[in-house]
């Protein structure tokens, strides 16, 4: 037996026993298990929308806004677009104020996805903000009792000390709170 094979065949028999302790049952030895040890190391880049995720990390809302003057976009869009939808021209970046923003609709979560670590019940809410055509999808990160309510103002908090460079940077809670 070439010393290859001996490796395979003592690879095998550890395999087995492994699986045995894991699974409690006995694997037939005629089955080739393999072990394949991962450390995966997952680089997503936000390319144009880079801006959005560090200003999250410097308390800064962006949104972008058409310029073309034949466009029938005007407003802010949060999030933000590269691109124009409507005329497919580069969108300008501009700070939000936040001031007067409201809850559109709500929905409580009590069983988060994976991912998903914040602590439960987790209120999402839409968020209208003045000027911005759309709504903000988010979450209320401080609530109390009968809230998130629809209209009830908000304020955005964001997560400067240690952030993440994710949408979990930015979070809202009631506009009379702390």
């Amino acid at each position: 037996m070439t010393n290859q094979r001996q490796e395979v065949k003592m690879l095998q028999g550890l395999e087995t026993i492994l699986l045995k302790e894991n699974f409690g049952e006995a694997i037939p030895e005629e089955y080739i298990v393999r072990e394949n040890p991962r450390t995966i190391v997952h680089r997503h880049t936000y390319g144009g929308l880079s801006r959005f995720f560090g200003g999250l990390a410097e308390s800064v809302l962006w949104g972008t806004v058409c310029l073309n003057q034949n466009c029938k976009w005007s407003d802010i869009w949060l999030p933000p677009r590269v691109h124009c939808p409507d005329c497919w021209e580069a969108m300008e970046w501009v700070p939000i104020d936040a001031r007067g923003a409201k809850v559109y609709t709500h929905s409580t979560i009590n069983l988060p996805g994976a991912g998903f670590m914040l602590t439960t019940p987790c209120p999402l809410i839409s968020v209208e903000i003045r000027g911005v055509c759309t709504k903000f999808m988010s979450y209320l990160s401080k609530f109390g009792e009968n809230e998130p309510y629809i209209g009830m103002p908000v304020k955005p908090v964001f997560q400067k000390d240690n952030p993440t460079y994710t949408i979990l940077d930015i979070s809202w809670v009631p506009k009379n709170s702390d």
